[in-house]
């Protein structure tokens, strides 16, 4: 509560959370591995058409829908990054319905985690993996209950704690 009150404190009334949203070249917990090339291309277009307009937004829960529903909008996206394999970010909670819920989740100390949707194809490149396909379509990252990217759990925004997630100095801008 104390790190949510900082975070609150820190960001002139908003509650910030950062941390690993997806990884390339690694299997996640659903057999599926997003090639880099794949990834930072989405990756880009998502920085230049959601970021940099201000629609980075997302929900709790994947929904069925390819299509962000706005009354479900929990968060926006302020800023991604690459650092290593791992894609990094700073996501601010919004005050809506779903928003609200998502920060009061993050005050009773739940740890909760993101998850990308997107839609795309997959080829199976072995046994138990399959590899998304060049077709792949970012659509947004919604706060899941268990993210399929290990390690993907967000925290609430403070210099030291961003440090200790990604394990370098070089998420100094996202701080």
């Amino acid at each position: 509560k104390e790190t949510i009150a900082e975070s609150i404190k820190n960001n002139n009334g908003r509650l910030i959370v950062s941390g690993v949203l997806q990884r390339a070249d690694a299997a996640n917990q659903n057999n599926r591995v997003y090639p880099r090339e794949t990834l930072m291309r989405e990756v880009n277009k998502f920085i230049e058409n959601k970021i940099k307009q201000n629609r980075a937004l997302g929900e709790l829960d994947h929904p069925d829908s390819s299509v962000v529903n706005l009354a479900n909008v929990s968060h926006n996206i302020l800023e991604v990054k690459w650092v290593g394999d791992d894609v990094v970010g700073k996501v601010e909670v919004l005050n809506t319905p779903a928003g609200n819920i998502l920060k009061a989740l993050f005050e009773a100390g739940i740890t909760l985690g993101i998850s990308s949707r997107g839609m795309g194809s997959v080829k199976q490149i072995a046994e138990d993996k399959v590899e998304v396909q060049e077709d792949f379509d970012l659509v947004a990252w919604d706060f899941v209950s268990d993210p399929s990217t290990h390690g993907a759990f967000m925290k609430p925004v403070n210099e030291s704690l961003l440090k200790h997630i990604v394990g370098t100095d070089k998420y100094d801008n996202i701080n």
